[in-house]
């Protein structure tokens, strides 16, 4: 597509998009990847994500690398399970951040906007929110809200990692 200049095409690809508006095939791909992750979020909501569950598979695998005994084990697997939180919300805010974007573009074609960064953190609060909800109602999960504020301080990191990276390059 060429440039707004008319010379050769823009290497751009939001440069191109954004002048001439949000491109629906781009904006349909940023949202089926933000909501295929929402998927994979609401099955670890479910039983299938639970401690117990998730023991299972990794204190086999500890023991054979490290060692582990179950007394040792129990830190490490909480400390697992929390770090699933951080990157799992975390990547939720960056798909959301891009879908945002894609729907919503700014003309200057910015790569980064508070806008978009604010979109992206609600959004992962409010499903980290319906998650901890969800998994009050079940027996093997506890809602609970300190992962509601590991999860959305987890999607506010990713989207400070976000504005630094477009700052730099």
């Amino acid at each position: 597509m060429p440039s707004s200049s008319g010379g050769a095409p823009s290497a751009d690809k939001h440069e191109s998009i954004n002048s001439a508006g949000p491109d629906p095939h781009h904006t349909l791909k940023a949202w089926v990847a933000a909501i295929l992750w929402l998927a994979v979020i609401a099955i670890e909501s479910s039983n299938i994500g639970s401690a117990n569950n998730t023991g299972r598979i990794l204190y086999p695998v500890l023991h054979f690398l490290f060692g582990i005994d179950p007394v040792q084990f129990e830190p490490w697997h909480y400390a697992i399970r929390k770090l699933g939180h951080i990157f799992g919300y975390g990547l939720l805010s960056i798909l959301l951040f891009r879908a945002w974007r894609e729907t919503l573009p700014l003309p200057g074609c910015p790569k980064w906007t508070f806008r978009w960064a604010n979109l992206a953190v609600l959004g992962t609060a409010l499903v980290a929110s319906l998650d901890e909800w969800h998994q009050s109602f079940l027996p093997s999960r506890t809602g609970r809200w300190q992962d509601v504020v590991l999860d959305t301080c987890a999607g506010i990191g990713a989207q400070l990692v976000l504005a630094l990276y477009w700052r730099w390059f």
